[in-house]
Protein backbone atom coordinates (compact mmCIF):
# COMPACT_ATOMS: atom_id res chain seq x y z
CA UNK A 1 0.00 0.00 0.00
CA UNK A 2 1.71 3.53 -1.17
CA UNK A 3 1.46 6.78 1.14
CA UNK A 4 -0.90 7.93 -1.58
CA UNK A 5 -3.66 5.55 -0.79
CA UNK A 6 -6.07 6.19 3.01
CA UNK A 7 -5.86 3.78 5.49
CA UNK A 8 -8.63 1.55 5.42
CA UNK A 9 -10.73 1.70 7.82
CA UNK A 10 -10.05 -1.84 9.66
CA UNK A 11 -6.49 -1.03 9.88
CA UNK A 12 -6.74 1.75 12.14
CA UNK A 13 -7.75 0.23 14.93
CA UNK A 14 -4.48 -1.95 14.11
CA UNK A 15 -2.57 0.72 13.94
CA UNK A 16 -3.47 2.56 16.56
CA UNK A 17 -2.31 -0.67 18.73
CA UNK A 18 0.87 -0.92 17.44
CA UNK A 19 1.50 3.13 18.01
CA UNK A 20 2.73 3.26 14.24
CA UNK A 21 2.05 6.28 12.24
CA UNK A 22 2.43 7.60 8.83
CA UNK A 23 5.34 9.51 6.78
CA UNK A 24 5.13 13.25 8.42
CA UNK A 25 3.00 15.47 6.08
CA UNK A 26 4.59 18.16 4.59
CA UNK A 27 5.06 21.68 6.09
CA UNK A 28 1.85 23.56 5.80
CA UNK A 29 -0.30 20.64 5.03
CA UNK A 30 -3.90 20.50 6.27
CA UNK A 31 -2.90 17.06 7.87
CA UNK A 32 0.28 19.06 9.75
CA UNK A 33 -1.30 21.51 10.38
CA UNK A 34 -4.42 19.69 12.51
CA UNK A 35 -2.14 17.45 13.93
CA UNK A 36 -4.01 14.02 12.68
CA UNK A 37 -2.31 11.27 11.09
CA UNK A 38 -1.07 11.46 7.53
CA UNK A 39 -2.75 8.46 6.67
CA UNK A 40 -6.56 9.25 7.92
CA UNK A 41 -8.39 11.14 5.29
CA UNK A 42 -10.26 13.94 6.09
CA UNK A 43 -13.50 14.62 5.96
CA UNK A 44 -14.76 16.36 3.02
CA UNK A 45 -16.14 20.01 3.33
CA UNK A 46 -18.55 19.81 0.53
CA UNK A 47 -20.38 16.50 1.89
CA UNK A 48 -23.87 18.51 2.99
CA UNK A 49 -23.85 22.63 2.17
CA UNK A 50 -23.32 24.96 5.14
CA UNK A 51 -26.51 25.55 6.97
CA UNK A 52 -25.26 29.43 8.12
CA UNK A 53 -25.07 30.32 4.12
CA UNK A 54 -28.57 29.41 3.82
CA UNK A 55 -30.69 33.00 4.42
CA UNK A 56 -32.70 33.10 8.06
CA UNK A 57 -36.54 33.63 7.26
CA UNK A 58 -37.59 37.01 7.90
CA UNK A 59 -39.74 36.13 10.57
CA UNK A 60 -36.23 35.27 12.84
CA UNK A 61 -34.74 38.35 11.93
CA UNK A 62 -34.46 41.22 14.54
CA UNK A 63 -35.86 45.01 13.35
CA UNK A 64 -32.11 45.80 13.10
CA UNK A 65 -31.56 42.85 10.41
CA UNK A 66 -34.59 44.03 8.17
CA UNK A 67 -33.83 45.82 4.46
CA UNK A 68 -34.15 50.04 4.86
CA UNK A 69 -35.75 51.76 1.56
CA UNK A 70 -34.65 54.34 -0.72
CA UNK A 71 -37.18 56.58 1.55
CA UNK A 72 -35.65 55.68 4.89
CA UNK A 73 -32.32 56.13 3.83
CA UNK A 74 -33.43 59.53 2.47
CA UNK A 75 -35.10 60.45 5.81
CA UNK A 76 -31.85 60.09 7.52
CA UNK A 77 -30.53 62.43 4.97
CA UNK A 78 -32.70 64.97 5.73
CA UNK A 79 -31.89 64.93 9.43
CA UNK A 80 -27.74 65.31 8.77
CA UNK A 81 -28.10 68.41 6.57
CA UNK A 82 -30.90 69.81 9.40
CA UNK A 83 -28.36 69.12 11.87
CA UNK A 84 -25.50 70.57 9.39
CA UNK A 85 -27.77 73.75 9.00
CA UNK A 86 -28.23 73.99 12.57
CA UNK A 87 -24.60 73.81 13.81
CA UNK A 88 -24.85 70.39 15.17
CA UNK A 89 -22.26 68.79 12.69
CA UNK A 90 -18.91 70.42 11.38
CA UNK A 91 -18.97 69.22 7.43
CA UNK A 92 -16.09 66.53 7.91
CA UNK A 93 -18.63 64.53 9.89
CA UNK A 94 -21.71 65.60 7.33
CA UNK A 95 -19.76 63.65 4.45
CA UNK A 96 -18.76 61.15 6.50
CA UNK A 97 -22.48 59.93 8.32
CA UNK A 98 -23.90 60.98 4.66
CA UNK A 99 -22.14 58.40 2.86
CA UNK A 100 -22.55 56.13 5.48
CA UNK A 101 -26.40 56.92 5.16
CA UNK A 102 -26.48 56.23 1.25
CA UNK A 103 -24.41 53.33 1.56
CA UNK A 104 -26.56 51.78 4.49
CA UNK A 105 -28.27 48.45 3.90
CA UNK A 106 -30.72 47.84 6.79
CA UNK A 107 -31.73 49.60 9.89
CA UNK A 108 -29.12 48.88 12.47
CA UNK A 109 -26.56 50.45 9.60
CA UNK A 110 -28.45 54.00 9.50
CA UNK A 111 -29.81 54.12 13.39
CA UNK A 112 -26.48 54.96 14.66
CA UNK A 113 -26.18 57.55 12.08
CA UNK A 114 -28.72 60.25 14.14
CA UNK A 115 -28.61 58.04 17.81
CA UNK A 116 -26.80 61.28 18.87
CA UNK A 117 -28.88 64.31 17.16
CA UNK A 118 -32.19 65.80 19.12
CA UNK A 119 -35.52 64.64 18.09
CA UNK A 120 -33.69 62.03 16.13
CA UNK A 121 -35.82 58.60 15.31
CA UNK A 122 -34.52 55.96 13.46
CA UNK A 123 -36.16 54.13 10.71
CA UNK A 124 -37.80 51.43 11.73
CA UNK A 125 -40.52 49.15 10.41
CA UNK A 126 -43.54 49.96 11.73
CA UNK A 127 -44.64 47.63 13.99
CA UNK A 128 -48.33 47.86 16.02
CA UNK A 129 -47.68 47.86 20.16
CA UNK A 130 -51.59 47.60 20.57
CA UNK A 131 -52.96 44.31 20.73
CA UNK A 132 -56.14 43.80 19.25
CA UNK A 133 -58.51 40.82 18.41
CA UNK A 134 -59.48 40.17 14.99
CA UNK A 135 -62.50 42.36 14.17
CA UNK A 136 -62.21 44.64 17.43
CA UNK A 137 -61.64 48.20 17.35
CA UNK A 138 -59.77 49.46 20.41
CA UNK A 139 -60.46 53.16 21.68
CA UNK A 140 -56.78 53.19 22.84
CA UNK A 141 -54.52 55.39 20.66
CA UNK A 142 -51.68 53.24 18.71
CA UNK A 143 -49.14 56.26 18.11
CA UNK A 144 -46.97 53.92 15.90
CA UNK A 145 -50.10 54.79 13.25
CA UNK A 146 -50.14 58.43 14.39
CA UNK A 147 -46.30 59.21 13.53
CA UNK A 148 -46.39 58.99 10.07
CA UNK A 149 -43.47 61.42 9.27
CA UNK A 150 -43.71 63.42 6.53
CA UNK A 151 -44.58 66.93 5.45
CA UNK A 152 -47.34 68.53 7.55
CA UNK A 153 -50.55 69.29 6.04
CA UNK A 154 -50.01 72.83 7.69
CA UNK A 155 -47.85 74.95 9.47
CA UNK A 156 -49.22 77.80 10.44
CA UNK A 157 -52.46 79.87 10.85
CA UNK A 158 -53.66 83.58 11.52
CA UNK A 159 -57.11 85.02 12.56
CA UNK A 160 -57.64 88.63 12.24
CA UNK A 161 -61.68 89.39 12.36
CA UNK A 162 -62.79 85.74 11.64
CA UNK A 163 -61.30 82.74 12.73
CA UNK A 164 -59.54 79.55 11.98
CA UNK A 165 -59.85 75.69 12.83
CA UNK A 166 -57.74 72.87 12.32
CA UNK A 167 -59.51 69.75 13.15
CA UNK A 168 -59.48 65.85 12.43
CA UNK A 169 -56.87 64.12 11.06
CA UNK A 170 -54.43 66.74 9.72
CA UNK A 171 -50.67 66.67 10.02
CA UNK A 172 -49.04 68.77 12.71
CA UNK A 173 -45.39 68.97 11.54
CA UNK A 174 -42.27 69.68 14.22
CA UNK A 175 -43.23 73.52 14.38
CA UNK A 176 -46.94 75.22 14.40
CA UNK A 177 -47.67 79.02 14.60
CA UNK A 178 -51.06 80.40 15.28
CA UNK A 179 -51.85 84.30 15.67
CA UNK A 180 -55.21 85.65 16.43
CA UNK A 181 -56.23 89.25 16.72
CA UNK A 182 -60.00 90.05 17.35
CA UNK A 183 -60.82 86.46 16.19
CA UNK A 184 -60.03 83.14 17.54
CA UNK A 185 -58.79 79.64 16.49
CA UNK A 186 -59.09 76.30 17.12
CA UNK A 187 -56.52 73.61 17.32
CA UNK A 188 -57.72 70.09 17.67
CA UNK A 189 -55.22 67.50 17.82
CA UNK A 190 -57.35 64.23 19.24
CA UNK A 191 -57.23 62.84 15.71
CA UNK A 192 -54.40 64.67 14.31
CA UNK A 193 -51.25 62.70 13.15
CA UNK A 194 -47.43 63.64 14.01
CA UNK A 195 -44.77 64.11 11.37
CA UNK A 196 -42.18 64.53 14.01
CA UNK A 197 -42.35 63.36 18.19
CA UNK A 198 -41.13 66.65 19.69
CA UNK A 199 -44.20 69.27 18.27
CA UNK A 200 -43.68 73.07 19.26
CA UNK A 201 -47.26 74.94 19.22
CA UNK A 202 -47.06 78.76 19.44
CA UNK A 203 -49.87 80.40 20.14
CA UNK A 204 -50.10 84.54 19.97
CA UNK A 205 -53.52 86.21 21.08
CA UNK A 206 -54.08 89.96 20.39
CA UNK A 207 -57.41 90.64 22.02
CA UNK A 208 -58.53 87.53 20.69
CA UNK A 209 -58.76 83.53 22.07
CA UNK A 210 -57.05 80.33 20.61
CA UNK A 211 -57.98 77.09 21.78
CA UNK A 212 -55.67 73.70 22.21
CA UNK A 213 -57.81 70.73 22.34
CA UNK A 214 -55.05 67.41 23.15
CA UNK A 215 -56.39 64.25 24.28
CA UNK A 216 -55.83 62.19 27.36
CA UNK A 217 -52.89 60.10 26.27
CA UNK A 218 -50.76 62.41 24.49
CA UNK A 219 -47.60 64.31 26.41
CA UNK A 220 -48.11 67.73 26.96
CA UNK A 221 -46.06 71.08 28.31
CA UNK A 222 -47.47 74.09 28.17
CA UNK A 223 -45.14 77.36 28.91
CA UNK A 224 -47.29 80.73 27.07
CA UNK A 225 -48.06 83.25 30.17
CA UNK A 226 -50.49 86.14 29.68
CA UNK A 227 -50.41 89.42 29.95
CA UNK A 228 -53.46 91.79 30.76
CA UNK A 229 -54.83 88.42 29.82
CA UNK A 230 -55.14 84.30 30.30
CA UNK A 231 -52.80 81.63 29.24
CA UNK A 232 -54.52 78.50 30.95
CA UNK A 233 -52.67 75.25 31.41
CA UNK A 234 -55.98 72.63 32.00
CA UNK A 235 -53.24 69.32 30.03
CA UNK A 236 -49.77 69.29 31.09
CA UNK A 237 -49.15 66.13 32.17
CA UNK A 238 -47.60 62.61 30.86
CA UNK A 239 -49.18 60.59 28.03
CA UNK A 240 -48.96 57.20 27.73
CA UNK A 241 -45.85 54.89 26.17
CA UNK A 242 -44.99 56.06 22.86
CA UNK A 243 -47.10 59.72 22.96
CA UNK A 244 -45.16 62.56 20.69
CA UNK A 245 -44.47 65.38 22.90
CA UNK A 246 -46.26 68.37 22.44
CA UNK A 247 -45.25 71.85 23.88
CA UNK A 248 -47.37 74.90 23.50
CA UNK A 249 -45.86 78.41 24.09
CA UNK A 250 -46.10 82.35 23.10
CA UNK A 251 -48.50 84.53 25.16
CA UNK A 252 -51.79 86.38 25.06
CA UNK A 253 -51.88 90.27 25.33
CA UNK A 254 -55.45 90.89 26.73
CA UNK A 255 -56.74 87.83 25.13
CA UNK A 256 -56.99 84.25 26.28
CA UNK A 257 -55.39 80.65 25.19
CA UNK A 258 -56.63 77.38 26.61
CA UNK A 259 -55.15 73.84 26.85
CA UNK A 260 -57.52 70.99 27.91
CA UNK A 261 -57.76 67.83 27.39
CA UNK A 262 -60.68 66.40 26.27
CA UNK A 263 -62.08 62.43 24.77
CA UNK A 264 -62.28 62.00 21.63
CA UNK A 265 -65.57 61.95 19.83
CA UNK A 266 -65.78 58.16 19.82
CA UNK A 267 -64.52 57.72 23.47
CA UNK A 268 -67.75 59.93 24.25
CA UNK A 269 -70.02 58.20 22.36
CA UNK A 270 -68.66 54.86 24.03
CA UNK A 271 -69.10 56.30 27.37
CA UNK A 272 -72.34 57.89 26.58
CA UNK A 273 -74.38 54.54 25.24
CA UNK A 274 -72.40 52.96 28.65
CA UNK A 275 -74.42 55.64 30.33
CA UNK A 276 -77.73 54.83 28.60
CA UNK A 277 -77.12 51.20 29.72
CA UNK A 278 -76.63 51.74 32.98
CA UNK A 279 -79.37 53.96 33.46
CA UNK A 280 -81.86 51.50 31.13
CA UNK A 281 -80.36 48.57 33.61
CA UNK A 282 -81.16 50.70 36.81
CA UNK A 283 -84.70 51.80 35.62
CA UNK A 284 -85.43 48.14 35.12
CA UNK A 285 -84.19 47.04 38.45
CA UNK A 286 -86.18 50.21 39.78
CA UNK A 287 -89.55 48.65 37.89
CA UNK A 288 -88.54 44.96 39.13
CA UNK A 289 -88.49 46.09 42.41
CA UNK A 290 -91.87 48.02 42.44
CA UNK A 291 -93.71 44.86 41.00
CA UNK A 292 -92.00 42.76 43.73
CA UNK A 293 -93.39 45.16 46.45
CA UNK A 294 -96.98 45.82 44.20
CA UNK A 295 -96.92 41.42 44.53
CA UNK A 296 -95.96 41.42 47.82
CA UNK A 297 -98.92 43.95 48.94
CA UNK A 298 -101.26 42.31 46.96
CA UNK A 299 -100.28 38.98 48.58
CA UNK A 300 -100.49 40.44 51.88
CA UNK A 301 -103.85 42.34 51.80
CA UNK A 302 -105.35 39.14 50.32
CA UNK A 303 -104.51 37.20 53.17
CA UNK A 304 -106.20 39.62 55.51
CA UNK A 305 -108.99 39.83 53.60
CA UNK A 306 -109.33 35.91 54.28
CA UNK A 307 -108.44 36.32 57.72
CA UNK A 308 -111.56 38.58 57.95
CA UNK A 309 -114.02 36.51 56.30
CA UNK A 310 -112.80 33.29 58.46
CA UNK A 311 -115.73 32.69 61.65
CA UNK A 312 -114.79 33.55 64.64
Amino acid sequence: MTDAEPTPPNKLPEAAGRGTAGPPAAPGSPSAASGSPSGAAEPSSTAEPSSAAAPRPSAELSPAELRASDADREKVADALREALAEGRLDMEEFGERLDAALQARTYGELAPLTRDLPSAVAPAPKVSMVKRSEGEESDEIDWDERIVGGEPSSSGAIAIWGGFNRKGGWTVGRLFTSFAMWGGGDIDLREARFAERDVVIRCFALMGGIQVTVPPELNVTVKGFGIMGGFSDEATGPGTPGSPRVVVTGFALMGGVGVERKLRKRERARLKAERRELQARRREERRALQEQRRDEWRALHERRREERRRPN
